[in-house]
């Protein structure tokens, strides 16, 4: 549902959520304002990114990979989160409209009329998400491929937020791709709630898992200390369960085993510091729990198929990375 909702476990689960958006690397803007007459049709192809629409009047319907269609009236809100190619239409057999340039370098709107002259009379917005730095999983791919968000009479939001990137984009001032790229962040952020509202017990990996009184402490535990040696027996008693209905319920809501989950949680702390500090890595490795840099290069290589140093000279935003880090990483393995 189009709500603006915080949903927090009694030790404060939507923390997690707060932690790990803090640390992506996240941005997109709005790319394209169609006005359609019937009948009309637009063709998108596959990006690297999510795409965002923002039907705001009129009726589409959503053509996505094979076979699959979704009829769309005023006020829903899509995101495509894999990037496949997607068609929009009032008619199918309408002269298409490829949108092969969407990814334009220029931060300005794109109004784009198309179509006939026939009602009904349809307007979009399309934009993208983009997360650079997906540090703990990326969040794009707990979503399912198509997310379809249905208006309520609370989704004010959603149109105020709209209405805000169109203003911004419309004109270039100074600030704007600052500000295009913050009020990006809160519309995801406000998707990504919507969504975790609507989640049933056991769908959304780690993001739907947060608001359970059992498994949501347990997730801000290890997110608090993921050094620490855990074991099921020590967090299922921490939140009042026994080993082993601690370790099935954390399993079929998480989606993976709590080891496993541990095992993520430090590589990405891991990855984390080696991107935004200048540690050396066995006081990375010691602070996400591992004795030794050797046993950590070892795991570390084998989740994120980098050594420590060559992910940190890789994955440094400004492209340099330290010279030594290369060599540190090879004699620590």
């Amino acid at each position: 549902m189009l709500c603006p909702i915080v949903r927090r476990s009694s030790l404060g689960g939507m923390d997690i959520l707060a932690q790990v958006l803090d640390r992506v690397r996240l941005s997109g803007t709005l790319l394209f304002h169609f006005e359609l007459g019937h009948p009309w049709r637009l063709e998108l192809p596959a990006r690297p990114y999510a795409l965002f629409h923002y039907l705001s009047q009129g009726s589409a319907t959503l053509a996505v990979g094979r076979g699959q269609k979704i009829q769309m009236t005023g006020g829903d809100f899509v995101v495509i989160t894999r990037g496949e190619p997607h068609v929009f239409y009032s008619d199918r057999r309408a002269e298409p409209l490829r949108i092969m340039d969407i990814d334009r370098s220029s931060p300005r709107l794109g109004f784009i009329r198309h179509g006939g002259r026939a009602k009904p009379l349809s307007a979009m917005l399309c934009g993208n998400f983009t997360v650079s730095r997906p540090l703990f999983g990326n969040v794009l791919e707990l979503l399912p491929p198509v997310l379809l968000l249905k208006p309520t009479a609370d989704s004010g939001w959603l149109e105020a937020i709209l209405r805000r990137l169109m203003s911004e984009s419309a004109t270039e001032r100074p600030g704007q791709r600052v500000a295009l790229s913050r009020l990006t962040e809160v519309l995801f952020v406000e998707v990504l709630r919507s969504w975790i509202k609507s989640l049933g017990p056991g769908e959304g990996g780690w993001l739907g898992a947060i608001s359970d009184p059992h498994i949501g402490p347990a997730l801000k535990l290890i997110h608090e200390n993921p050094e620490r040696p855990w074991a099921l027996s020590d967090l299922g008693r921490r939140v009042g369960l026994g080993r082993s209905a601690f370790s099935a319920r954390f399993t079929r809501l998480v989606g993976q085993s709590m080891h496993r989950y541990v095992i993520e949680r430090r590589m990405a702390e891991a990855a984390f510091l080696l991107e935004t500090s200048d540690e050396p890595i066995a006081r990375i490795a010691s602070r996400v729990g591992y004795e030794t840099a050797a046993a950590f290069s070892k795991l570390f290589n084998r989740h994120h198929g980098l050594s420590p140093g060559r992910y940190r000279a890789a994955r440094r935003s400004d492209g340099g990375g330290r010279q030594g880090d290369a060599q540190e990483a090879e004699v620590a393995e």
